[in-house]
């Protein structure tokens, strides 16, 4: 038997691979979700949210609640950055569902560079890796977030939560947004607010068209 094999069944042995909604284990590594939570999380393609504009429209195949909100916060607060590849391939998925392959880079809504030092990554940015990945598409950093403003979690109703993020992203420098159809990543859409942000930035910088994707949308 080959070393990597005997070095898989070891890690396997140690570190089952589990399902990313509900944690049981599953007999293969290469699966990321049981065949219970296959069936029975709910997936989606949302046409519209209200209050997101700027966006030819929105691809967010599950709801935040119940197991897809638990393995969002493993994935977002303690660390659980491997969920991204099987979370960007299900958004990859839907994004295709519903535009077809309309895009030519995928970029995502950063968060500050403090608070991408505190939790060690961009959660938005590895899903646009992975969202890159599954599409075959380019993905480049086309926004910087300027401020370090209050998490929107924090802020309570859709006005309130505008103008905490109006103005606080930018278009890279480095990013030509000329004429590109760029596919935007976030993790959660809410109240819409957020990412209608992040697309004006792309929008006065000179992309053609937005197209929003998340893995969730509140309820």
């Amino acid at each position: 038997m080959a070393a990597s094999s005997l070095i898989k069944g070891f890690l396997d042995r140690l570190f089952p691979p589990r399902c990313v909604f509900c944690r049981r284990v599953i007999a293969d590594r290469r699966d990321c979700v049981c065949e219970r939570c296959s069936d029975t999380v709910r997936r989606n393609i949302v046409v519209k949210i209200n209050g997101v504009v700027f966006c030819r429209g929105c691809a967010v195949p599950f709801i935040y609640d119940g197991l897809v909100r638990s393995a969002l916060l493993r994935y977002k607060f303690r660390g659980f950055r491997h969920y991204a590849a099987c979370f960007g391939s299900y958004i990859a998925e839907c994004a295709l569902k519903r535009f077809g392959a309309a895009f030519d880079l995928v970029t995502w809504v950063p968060v500050s560079a403090k608070r991408a030092r505190q939790r060690g990554y961009d959660q938005a940015e590895l899903l646009a890796q992975a969202v890159s990945q599954s599409l075959g598409i380019p993905a480049a950093a086309a926004l910087i977030k300027t401020v370090d403003n209050p998490a929107q979690s924090a802020i309570k109703g859709a006005g309130a939560r505008r103008a905490n993020v109006k103005g606080v992203y930018l278009p890279s420098p480095d990013f030509p947004a000329a004429g590109l159809r760029v596919l935007l990543i976030d993790d959660v859409i809410t109240t819409g607010a957020t990412i209608s942000e992040a697309a004006r930035a792309l929008l006065t910088a000179g992309a053609e068209e937005v197209f929003a994707g998340a893995l969730a949308r509140a309820k």
